[in-house]
């Protein structure tokens, strides 16, 4: 009993230290996500390792997180982070995947193998990276307006995952595992130099700042849009099953990943239809196509 309560002393130690650690960096003074939002949320942990794993960068430089930057459509586009480094814009896509990732340069979606046990796995698909940061960068030009801003696309993938098989075509994207990430950008930094001066960069830090300060109405709204645009190419993606999904069921109702058509491979439903969470096997959420419900 002794040994226990030294154990849960010790964990709460560690929580405390740990969660005031956080507390002083950028991104919770940013962002105000608690510690505990971004241990538990895939996605905001993903973002916060993106900015501690370049915390050593050498250079005068400024972070900006989850920008909500305008577009012609009145419609935004959310950034994960923003570096702003003497050296350039970096603008950073940050995926928390596991498993092994395989894509090109050009094709739309991207496919992650993850091991579901006895020799098999288990095959989904994202929307292409470096197509989403090309519209990112392409939004983020627009509202700055200065044509002498050098802009770089990092895709950063976490540790956790391999970067199976990556055809990069173009020379103006990179994708990473984090653990990668210092090291790639400090070698651009040593092929382009110094871009912006410290006053530079505190003029834009200062024009961007606000697009991470949006109300919880616009972010709704922002939500909203991304449900109908995943619906739109859902709908697409599994015409071929005469099923109409509801935009709601789009969404990963415990998590919020992306729900895919998956098929199952045993038990009493297999070779049937249904939606899968896109985060599994850390989140196994389920649900029935409407057609498979019939049955």
């Amino acid at each position: 009993m002794g040994i226990f309560l030294i154990v849960v002393l010790l964990v709460i130690v560690i929580y405390i230290i740990q969660k005031k650690q956080y507390e002083k960096t950028e991104y919770y003074q940013q962002t105000k996500n608690s510690y505990m939002s971004v241990q538990f949320n895939k996605g905001l942990l993903g973002e916060f390792y993106t900015y501690k794993y370049l915390k050593s960068l050498a250079g005068y430089k400024k972070y900006l997180f989850n920008l909500y930057i305008p577009k012609s459509n009145g419609e935004s586009t959310e950034v994960d982070v923003v570096l702003l480094h003497e050296s350039g814009i970096y603008v950073l896509e940050s995926k928390n995947y596991s498993g092994w990732i395989f894509g090109t340069e050009s094709q739309q979606y991207w496919t992650q193998t993850l091991p579901v046990g006895q020799g098999r796995s288990q095959k989904n698909q994202f929307y292409n990276p470096i197509l989403q940061n090309k519209g990112h960068i392409k939004w983020l030009q627009i509202f700055l307006d200065d044509q002498t801003l050098s802009f770089y696309s990092y895709i950063v993938f976490s540790d956790r995952c391999t970067l199976k098989n990556i055809t990069l075509t173009s020379g103006n994207h990179h994708v990473v595992n984090r653990y990668d990430l210092l090291s790639a950008i400090q070698q651009n930094v040593t092929k382009v130099g110094i871009q912006l001066s410290p006053n530079k960069i505190d003029n834009l830090f200062e024009k961007l700042y606000p697009l991470t300060q949006i109300d919880e109405t616009e972010k709704m709204i922002h939500i909203r849009n991304i449900r109908q645009n995943i619906q739109n190419n859902f709908s697409q993606t599994i015409s071929t099953t005469n099923v109409t999904p509801n935009i709601e069921k789009t969404i990963c109702p415990r998590c919020g990943g992306k729900l895919v058509v998956r098929i199952a491979t045993k038990g009493a439903r297999k070779g049937k239809k249904f939606f899968g969470c896109s985060n599994y096997p850390k989140c196994k959420y389920i649900e029935s196509l409407p057609d498979e419900k019939k049955h």
